[in-house]
């Protein structure tokens, strides 16, 4: 038997306390620009708080009013939109090129990310055909090979940007969802050989990529250059000690750390809070997956199942690949730490995948 109740009150209250968190954090962080510029202070903070959370919020709650089903009666659309969008960025005019890549749409006043549309949309796709595909999905002509089309559609997209970074978090989302469908094991090594033929080639074939990885190799090899913002990170989340020097009184966010509201800002938490403030945030990023992995399999249906296990991964991987970015444990990544770093589109779209996850948490196995 199954019944609609309220939303999930432990998902509920990780996703306000990582919000939270986030705007704690992002307060501090931004110290750095008050200081130095204080139009990109206030650029940024309207940015972050007017389209990020109050519109994120508001999006929230609507979704979380939405029955989830209604994104698997229009994943198609909402696929192809999002193809269109993301593709749409190599367009002169609206399209915005930002250190080499092509990533951003312009709106008038705002620029807009539509990959992180794109990797929404590519869940509910996913969850969406897997759902139908059933007892098929074990064949490879029904099973593989479709899943393996609809992932080049958006990783080729992806590429040509270069975005490799979502693509990675994308594929952890939608291998997860495809192996807990029921995918045949055999099948399932085949798409990790395409995987790690993909990553070779990408390797192989970037510049930028390989100066990354020969980084993560030996990151005290250039601590000017490339080294330079993983060497100044362990600097500050070192000096952080175990409970930090206490929030807004972070040093290296002032004149040493790049990006400190953005790819770096766990830097930021590990020096204002310390081990015990980091500790805390990867915590709540674990509960964050595992009640996603908990509703999942008491949820109502396959597709409600693998809509919150695949949002739940999307989410929960990107963050753990920032932080472990910053920790020097993960080769550098341009990936924000979802509901902290600074970007809009980003704290919009996070806010809108736990909608859905909230929505799908009403419904329930009663016994």
């Amino acid at each position: 038997m199954w019944k609609e109740s309220p939303v999930d009150k432990v998902l509920l209250i990780i996703i306000i306390s990582l919000v939270t968190a986030g705007i704690v954090i992002y307060l501090s962080a931004t110290l750095g620009l008050l200081a130095g510029d204080s139009q990109e202070y206030l650029s940024k903070i309207l940015n972050q708080f007017t389209f990020g959370l109050i519109s994120g919020g508001i999006i929230c709650y609507l979704t979380s009013k939405v029955p989830y089903k209604f994104w698997r009666n229009y994943s198609f659309w909402i696929f192809l939109l999002s193809l269109l969008l993301t593709a749409a960025v190599f367009l002169p005019k609206i399209g915005l090129e930002v250190a080499g890549a092509k990533r951003w749409l312009i709106a008038g006043p705002l620029t807009f990310q539509p990959g992180e549309l794109l990797k929404i949309a590519y869940v509910i796709y996913v969850a969406a055909w897997l759902s139908a595909a059933k007892e098929k999905i074990k064949s490879f002509r029904h099973g593989t090979l479709p899943f393996l089309i609809i992932s080049a559609l958006a990783f080729g997209i992806l590429l040509l940007q270069p975005d490799n970074d979502t693509m990675l978090v994308m594929l952890a989302a939608g291998g997860a969802m495809y192996l807990v469908a029921g995918a045949n094991l055999k099948h399932v090594i085949l798409v990790l050989i395409c995987g790690a033929l993909m990553t070779t080639a990408i390797v192989f074939n970037n510049d930028y990529v390989r100066a990354r990885l020969a980084t993560f190799i030996n990151p005290a090899g250039n601590p000017l250059t490339s080294g330079y913002q993983l060497q100044q990170s362990l600097i500050a989340i070192g000096s952080g000690g175990l409970a930090g020097r206490g929030f807004g009184k972070s040093i290296q966010k002032f004149d040493f750390l790049p990006e400190p509201t953005g790819d770096s800002i766990f830097a930021v938490i590990g020096e204002e809070f310390g081990f015990v403030g980091c500790v805390t945030l990867v915590l709540l990023f674990i509960a964050l997956l595992t009640i996603s992995v908990k509703i999942s399999l008491s949820s109502k249906e396959t597709f409600g199942g693998l809509l919150i296990l695949g949002l739940g991964i999307l989410i929960v991987s990107q963050s753990f690949i920032n932080m472990a970015s910053m920790l020097g444990i993960f080769p550098l990544a341009g990936l924000p730490l979802l509901f902290i770093s600074h970007g809009g589109t980003a704290l919009l779209f996070t806010l809108f995948a736990s909608g859905i996850m909230l929505n799908i948490s009403r419904f329930k196995q009663t016994n």
